[in-house]
């Protein structure tokens, strides 16, 4: 999943968990003992995970909010990284950077990595600007960038942010996490509505959310995952109602293809 060289690198004892299609059999044959093959890809890759705790990501449930089931989405992929003994970080931001673990595959990092994610909390607007800054300047190794959050921004401006990291030959993903809400809403009459980073409300009628605000949001996921793919990043939908397990299996056949 996080690898990018083809490059053999070494040999290691196989351990349960591990890809068998990696399992070097002619070894096996020879000394009854199983090792697997590590490539470079393997061995100086990693992944390094931003995750948006921004108001706006405290929307959402039951059962869980945007953030909770980010929470949950980052932490199913520091695991797996972990599991193919790739180093792995974390950056959680609103409009400030709150945390920032670099990425390790040292013994023992791996909780702390979890323990940043699960403390989030959601509060405040969202810049882009601050993470990706911090991120150019503590993380200069190529690998995998998971960018988690609802993207409610100007597109433009996160390009600004996200193309610097593609020229680097870091390869990008963005997640967009959705509450079954906001991508199909049902409202039978006139509702108030409050943005959560600004506090501002609107009325807004049952026929608009019908119709303009659908046409808008998918608009909006449209742009952004062709803007997305004009810088060579990937783009993933991620709606709340759906299980942990099928976004992620989702994700990796995705990037299977791709490969």
């Amino acid at each position: 999943m996080f690898g990018f060289s083809q490059e053999f690198a070494e040999y290691r004892a196989y351990n349960e968990g591990d890809d068998p299609r990696f399992i070097d059999w002619n070894v096996y044959a020879r000394t009854g003992k199983t090792y697997t093959k590590r490539f470079l890809g393997d061995t100086n890759s990693h992944l390094m995970i931003l995750l948006d705790t921004s108001a706006s990501m405290g929307f959402g449930g039951p059962p869980v909010s945007k953030l909770r089931y980010a929470q949950f989405l980052a932490a199913s992929l520091a695991f797996l990284a972990n599991r193919q003994h790739d180093a792995v970080g974390c950056m959680i931001f609103d409009e400030e950077v709150r945390d920032f673990r670099a990425p390790s595959s040292r013994g023992g990092k791996l909780q702390g990595v979890l323990h940043c994610i699960d403390s989030a909390t959601a509060s405040t607007g969202t810049k882009f600007d601050k993470p990706f800054d911090k991120f150019r300047e503590q993380v200069t190794r190529r690998g995998l960038v998971a960018v988690i959050s609802d993207f409610y921004c100007d597109i433009d401006e996160l390009l600004a942010g996200v193309r610097p990291l593609a020229w680097q030959g870091q390869d990008v993903v963005l997640f967009q996490v959705l509450d079954k809400e906001e991508l199909d809403p049902e409202f039978k009459s006139n509702v108030l509505l409050e943005d959560l980073e600004t506090g501002k409300a609107v009325e807004v009628a049952p026929q608009f959310m019908r119709e303009d605000y659908r046409l808008r949001i998918r608009s909006h996921i449209k742009n952004l995952k062709k803007a997305a793919a004009g810088i060579g990043a990937d783009h993933v939908l991620v709606d709340t109602s759906d299980p942990l397990d099928q976004a992620l299996r989702n994700y990796l056949l995705f990037r299977q293809k791709r490969r």
